[in-house]
Order: C-alpha cells, then sequence, then structure tokens
C-alpha cells in the first residue's frame, strides 16, 4: 500500500510536536521549588547545598588534621617522658662498697704503708746502710725487724687477693642485673645510666687490679730489699771479721729472740 502526501505531513507534524513538547514545558519545570513540593517559602537551592557540604567536609578536613597533630604531640611527650626516666636499679652502693673493702685491706698493710709521703724514711730505717760499729745484737734486731716486715707485706698480698677474689661473686651479680636492665630500657636516659654503671663496675674491677698487683708488687720489692741488706750485713760483718785487731771471738748467737 502506498502512503500519501498528506499521510506522511501528519506524521511529520506529530513528530514535531513530540520533540516540541519538552521545550514549551521546560518554563513550567524550571519555576520554583515551593510549587512541586509545597514547603510554603523554602527554596531548595542545589548549588548552595553542595558548597555547604563542600565547606562541611573542608571543615571535617582540618578537624581531622587537628586531632592527628595533637596525637602526635601526646606521642611525643610520651617519648619525651620515657627518655627522661630514671633507672630503677643502682649499683652505686655494692661499687662503693667493694672499693671501701679493698682500699681498707691496703691501709691495713704492716710496717711499710702504702704512703708516699711516709715510706721513704721507712724504707730508710729498716733498709738503710748497715752501720760497720752496730753491735751483733743490733744486727740480729734489724735482720729480724726486715724479716718480720717481708712476711707482713706476703701477708698482706695474701689479704688482698682474697679480698679481690671475694668480689668477684659479687661483681657478676652486679654485672648481670646492670645488663638486663640496659636490654629492658624504656627510654635513652635509662639506657645511658644503665650503660654509666656498667663503666663504673668496670672502674672497681680494674680498682682491685691495680691494689692487687700493688700489694704483689709491695711484697717482691720488700724480700728483694731485704735480701739486698742482707748481703749488706754480710760484708760489713765480714769486713769486721778481718779488720785487724778486731778477730774472731767466739760466743753464742741467738738469731731470734723468745718471748
Amino acid at each position: 500500500m502506498t502512503r500519501t502526501p498528506i499521510g506522511r505531513l501528519a506524521g511529520a507534524s506529530m513528530l514535531a510536536l513530540a520533540l516540541a513538547t519538552p521545550v514549551a514545558l521546560s518554563p513550567i519545570l524550571a519555576g520554583p521549588a515551593h510549587a512541586f513540593f509545597g514547603f510554603g517559602r523554602i527554596v531548595y537551592d542545589p548549588s548552595n547545598y553542595a558548597q555547604n557540604v563542600l565547606t562541611a567536609a573542608r571543615t571535617l578536613e582540618q578537624i581531622n588534621n587537628q586531632i592527628q597533630q595533637l596525637q602526635n604531640e601526646a606521642q611525643m611527650l610520651i617519648n619525651q617522658a620515657r627518655n627522661l626516666a630514671s633507672l630503677p636499679y643502682s649499683s652505686l652502693q655494692q661499687l662503693q662498697q667493694n672499693v671501701g673493702r679493698t682500699q681498707q685491706l691496703l691501709q691495713q698493710a704492716q710496717s711499710i704503708a702504702f704512703d708516699v709521703g711516709q715510706i721513704d724514711q721507712a724504707f730508710q730505717d729498716r733498709y738503710g746502710n748497715v752501720a760497720l760499729s752496730a753491735t751483733d745484737a743490733q744486727l740480729v734486731a734489724d735482720a729480724r725487724a726486715r724479716w718480720e716486715t717481708t712476711v707482713g707485706s706476703l701477708q698482706d698480698a695474701l689479704r688482698v687477693q682474697a679480698g679481690v677474689v671475694g668480689n668477684i661473686d659479687t661483681n657478676r651479680a652486679e654485672m648481670s642485673a646492670l645488663v638486663g636492665q640496659s636490654q629492658n630500657a624504656t627510654g635513652a636516659l635509662q639506657a645511658t645510666q644503665a650503660g654509666n654503671q656498667l663503666l663504673a663496675l668496670q672502674s672497681q674491677q680494674l680498682s682491685d687490679m691495680i691494689a692487687l698487683l700493688s700489694a704483689n708488687g709491695r711484697a717482691e720489692a720488700l724480700i728483694e730489699a731485704e735480701r739486698a741488706t742482707a748481703a749488706e750485713q754480710g760484708r760489713v760483718q765480714r769486713e769486721r771479721f778481718l779488720t785487724p785487731g778486731a778477730g774472731y771471738q767466739p760466743g753464742n748467737a741467738r738469731m731470734f729472740s723468745t718471748n
């Protein structure tokens, strides 16, 4: 069936009307919001609403940033408090007691003590030159005094050795405690204090070693001094024996007096 030109024209008109209807109604749809929602004078402005939402989002973001900053500052204060916290353990008193015991043993040195101001005079009195005019009784008394000094120095050295050995167990316990405190330190100050106390422990051990070496050296020095003085005394007695006119006079000799 062939369509007529009138039918084609009618179809085109209807299509144009359908397309023009939304354009014609658009002014009506673009009217105030209250014409459709019935809210009186309240007008909904989409652009204003979007701007308010954006402003609220930015404000919330600023608040979140401030909260994060406050949290960071609080954590910083907590870390500072940890770094400033003192070590709850101290070995200072025990170390001082160990050093005090060693010093006391050194101060108990017999005859010739560890005193720079007195050692020269004491050494001269004990191990000075043997006088050719000294009597036999005086020579024997001097020899006995030197022997007692030497034996006393050996005894003093043994006391210091015993004291140093006695400090080993205490030092080991203190070292173990300090290492544990250092490993469990919660801040820089505690770690530093633990390290300082470990250094103090090492200093105390070095003091014990110095005291031990000093006591042993003193004993060895006095032994050598006694030998040298005994040799000098033998030379004096031999010279006296060979002196013309003196000669040998028999008699009873007693090295040590009995009380």
